[in-house]
C-alpha cells in the first residue's frame, strides 16, 4: 500500500508531465510543508498518513483564509486561484461531515454532557472534549464550535 505522501509525489510528477500548473504548484507547496513538518523536531522523521492529512488540512485552511482575504481586498483573480488550490487539496482529505451529520453528533454530545452534570456556558468545554475525537479531520473546529454554541443556546 502506498503512503499518502508517495501518492502526492506520484501525482506531482504526473501533473508536471501533463503541464497542469495549478496542480503541480499546489502539490509542490504541500509536499514542502510536509517535509518542513518532518524536519521540524529534534530529529527528522517520516510522517504517518494521519499526520500528512493534518498538514494537508492546514494547507487547505490557509487557502480558504487567503481566498477570503483576497475577496475582501477586491482581488478576485487571486481569490479564485486560492479557492481552486483549496478544492484540489480537499481531494486528499476525508469527506467532511454534512451539517446534519455534525448536528446529530453534537446533539448526542450535549445530551451526554448534561447527563454528566455539565450545564450552561461551562458545558462548552465538556462537549468539545466529547465531540472532537468523533469529528477529527471530518469537520473544521470553527464549524464544530458554532454548532455546539447553537445547541447550547437552543
Amino acid at each position: 500500500m502506498t503512503t499518502l505522501k508517495a501518492r502526492l509525489k506520484d501525482e506531482l510528477t504526473e501533473s508536471i508531465r501533463s503541464r497542469d500548473e495549478l496542480r503541480s504548484s499546489t502539490l509542490r507547496l504541500t509536499l514542502s510543508a510536509i517535509t518542513n513538518e518532518e524536519v521540524s523536531g529534534k530529529t527528522a522523521r517520516e510522517l504517518t498518513d494521519d499526520e500528512v492529512v493534518k498538514v494537508i488540512a492546514k494547507e487547505a485552511k490557509k487557502r480558504r483564509e487567503a481566498a477570503e482575504a483576497f475577496e475582501q481586498g477586491g482581488r478576485a483573480e487571486s481569490a479564485a486561484r486560492e479557492k481552486a488550490e483549496g478544492e484540489l487539496l480537499a481531494e486528499y482529505l476525508p469527506k467532511q461531515l454534512s451539517d446534519d451529520e455534525l448536528g446529530a453528533i453534537v446533539a448526542a454530545a450535549v445530551a451526554e454532557a448534561k447527563a454528566a452534570g455539565a450545564e450552561g456556558p461551562r458545558a462548552m468545554g465538556a462537549i468539545m472534549k466529547i465531540v472532537n475525537p468523533k469529528v477529527a479531520g471530518l469537520a473544521e473546529g470553527g464549524r464544530v464550535a458554532a454548532e455546539v454554541k447553537k445547541r447550547l443556546a437552543g
